[in-house]
C-alpha cells in the first residue's frame, strides 16, 4: 500500500522508471495564473497535469505531463491557459490545427508562439478605470436624463416590443431556410457584380459620356423638341391624305412579305454566295482579255440522277413528235448521299409557299365600289383585307 501511494500520489515512480506520463516543455511569456498541479486537456479532455514552472530569460517554462494512456496529440497543437471558473482557476488546453502526425512525445517543446496566456485582471481593471474617468459626467447625467424622458410612461409600449421580439425570433427561425437560400443567392450575386466591375465602371463612364452630349446638345435638343408637334402634323396629314389607298398598299404588301418569308433562307445563301462568284468572275478579266480554263470534274463529285428515270432518252435526229414534257424531273437524292444535289428543291426553305391571293379580293370596298372611305370600325374594312361582296 505504501508502495502504491508513493508511485501514485508522491510521483516517486519516475525515479525509478515507472512513471506513467511523458514530458512536454511549454514556453510562456509569463504564468498567466497557472500553477503547479493544474489541469492538462487536450480539446476539453483532462490528459494530465501540469508539473514544474521555472524562469527563463524570456518568460516561464512549464513541464506538461501527459498521460501515457491519453490520445497522441499532434505537435501542431496550440497551449492555450483558460480560466476553468469564474474564479481564476487556470489550466492548460492544448488545441491542435490537425488531427494527424508528427505527435508529442517525452521531451517534446511547445515554442512561445504556439501558447497564449490570458490578460492580467489588473490590465482589465485598468482599462475600465480609464473608460470610465473618460466619461464626462455632466454629459452622463444629460444622457441618463434624456433617457429617462425617452421611457417614462412607455412600460405598456416597452412590453408589447418585447412580446413582439419574440414572435420575430420564431418567425425567422421558421424562415430559416429561405433566409439561407437568400444568403446563398446573395453570395452569387455580389461575386457576379465583383466580376463585373470593369464593365459596370466602364458603363458609368460611358453614361457619363452620354449626359455630357446631351447637356452640349441641349440647344438642338429643344429646337428638336419644340419642331416636333408640327411634324407630327405634316406626318398626319399626308396619310389622311393617302387614306384609303394606303391601306391597300400595305395590305398587298402583306401577300409579298408572305412569299419573301419562304424563301428567306434561300436570298440569305444567295447574299452569301453572289460576292464570290463575282469576285472569282473579275480574276478572269486581265488587260481587255477573258482568261478561262476548263477543269473536267464531272465525276468530282458525281452527279445526280435519282428522280430523272421518267425522261426518255431522244436523239437529236429524231423528227418525229416529241412526248410530253416530264415536269416531274427533278434531283431526288438526300444532301448526305455525296453527289452533287441540285435543283431548286433543295435551296433553303422558309415554309411553305403561301396560296395566291384571288385578284381584286384585297381591294378596299369603298374604292371598289363608291371610291368614299368605308365607314366601318372593324381593322379588316380599314386595311382592306376583307372578302369582296
Amino acid at each position: 500500500m505504501l508502495a502504491y501511494l508513493g508511485v501514485r500520489y508522491a510521483d516517486l515512480g519516475r525515479y525509478v522508471g515507472a512513471a506513467d506520463y511523458y514530458s512536454v516543455k511549454v514556453e510562456l511569456p509569463r504564468t498567466g495564473g497557472l500553477f503547479t498541479h493544474a489541469n492538462v486537456t487536450y480539446r476539453g479532455v483532462s490528459v494530465g497535469r501540469v508539473g514544474d514552472i521555472g524562469l527563463t530569460a524570456d518568460g516561464v517554462e512549464a513541464q506538461l505531463r501527459i498521460k501515457k494512456s491519453a490520445p497522441r496529440i499532434p505537435e501542431d497543437a496550440e497551449a492555450v491557459v483558460a480560466d476553468l471558473s469564474a474564479v481564476g482557476e487556470q489550466y492548460i488546453d492544448l488545441r491542435p490545427e490537425s488531427d494527424g502526425g508528427p505527435y508529442l512525445g517525452d521531451g517534446s517543446r511547445l515554442a512561445a508562439s504556439a501558447a497564449s496566456v490570458p490578460r492580467p485582471v489588473t490590465d482589465v481593471l485598468s482599462g475600465v478605470d480609464d473608460l470610465t474617468t473618460s466619461v464626462p459626467l455632466d454629459d452622463l447625467r444629460t444622457v441618463v436624463d434624456e433617457f429617462g424622458k425617452a421611457f417614462e410612461g412607455r412600460g405598456d409600449d416597452l412590453r408589447v416590443l418585447l412580446d413582439n421580439g419574440s414572435d420575430f425570433v420564431r418567425a425567422a427561425d421558421r424562415s430559416f431556410p429561405q433566409t439561407r437560400a437568400l444568403i446563398e443567392d446573395g453570395r452569387t450575386v455580389l461575386r457576379t457584380q465583383a466580376e463585373e466591375a470593369e464593365a459596370i465602371k466602364s458603363f458609368a463612364r460611358g453614361a457619363k459620356d452620354l449626359a455630357a452630349t446631351l447637356k452640349g446638345s441641349d440647344a438642338d435638343l429643344r429646337r428638336l423638341i419644340m419642331a416636333a408637334p408640327g411634324a407630327s402634323e405634316q406626318i398626319s396629314g399626308v396619310l389622311r391624305d393617302l387614306d384609303p389607298e394606303i391601306g391597300v398598299v400595305l395590305a398587298n404588301l402583306l401577300t409579298t412579305s408572305e412569299v419573301a418569308v419562304t424563301r428567306q433562307r434561300g436570298t440569305e445563301e444567295l447574299l452569301v454566295k453572289l460576292p464570290q462568284a463575282v469576285a472569282i468572275g473579275s480574276t478572269a478579266v486581265d488587260g481587255g482579255k477573258l482568261n478561262l480554263g476548263m477543269a473536267v470534274t464531272f465525276f468530282k463529285p458525281l452527279p445526280c440522277t435519282a428522280g430523272y428515270g421518267g425522261t426518255r432518252y431522244r436523239l437529236g435526229t429524231d423528227t418525229s413528235p416529241a412526248p410530253a414534257l416530264n415536269t416531274g424531273a427533278r434531283c431526288t437524292a438526300p444532301a448526305s448521299s455525296g453527289v452533287q444535289v441540285r435543283g431548286s428543291a433543295n435551296a433553303p426553305k422558309g415554309g411553305a409557299v403561301p396560296e395566291p391571293v384571288r385578284p381584286g379580293a384585297l381591294a378596299l370596298p369603298s374604292v371598289r365600289e363608291s371610291g368614299a372611305a368605308s365607314t366601318g370600325g372593324d381593322m379588316a374594312d380599314l386595311l382592306g383585307v376583307g372578302s369582296a361582296s
